[in-house]
């Protein structure tokens, strides 16, 4: 008889992109967990642990969250590869990191804003701007 291994108590890496897909949309619509979570019928606490992974949701949890933030239900599992071509996406962690500093209210307003500027030549500057100012930040640090 083989003993069964402990299972691993890190989140599913799909939920995990679902979860950060639904605090994406929440903040997008500037719509707080509470808010949410009263639209579902969840505690807030429900809603913390959809959008961390830790808790998995439903297919019909995820029909109304796809409804209370409009959007479709495969708008949580872009970004994903195809499951059935097993397409992995390139630049995981480029999408991991902009997905974290969109998850943020700064991020989620220049994400927001920075399209509205109407002149390509403004937002390349701008561009250029923050790399000075990430740069000298890190030869700062160093």
């Amino acid at each position: 008889m083989t003993v069964a291994s402990e299972p691993s108590h890190l989140p599913n890496p799909i939920d995990v992109h679902v979860g950060l897909q639904v605090r994406l949309r929440r903040k997008q619509l500037k719509i707080s967990q509470e808010k949410l979570a009263e639209a579902l019928g969840l505690t807030f606490q429900q809603v913390q642990k959809y959008e961390r992974g830790a808790n998995r949701i439903s297919a019909s949890k995820l029909y109304e969250i796809a409804q209370a933030l409009q959007v479709s239900i495969p708008w949580f599992f872009d970004g994903l590869g195809d499951p059935v071509s097993d397409d992995v996406e390139d630049g995981g962690d480029a999408s991991a990191f902009a997905h974290g500093f969109l998850l943020t209210q700064d991020g989620v307003d220049l994400a927001n804003l920075f399209p509205k500027i109407p002149e390509r030549r403004v937002r390349r500057r701008i561009v250029e701007l923050v790399r000075a100012m990430a740069e000298g930040a890190s030869t700062d640090e160093a």
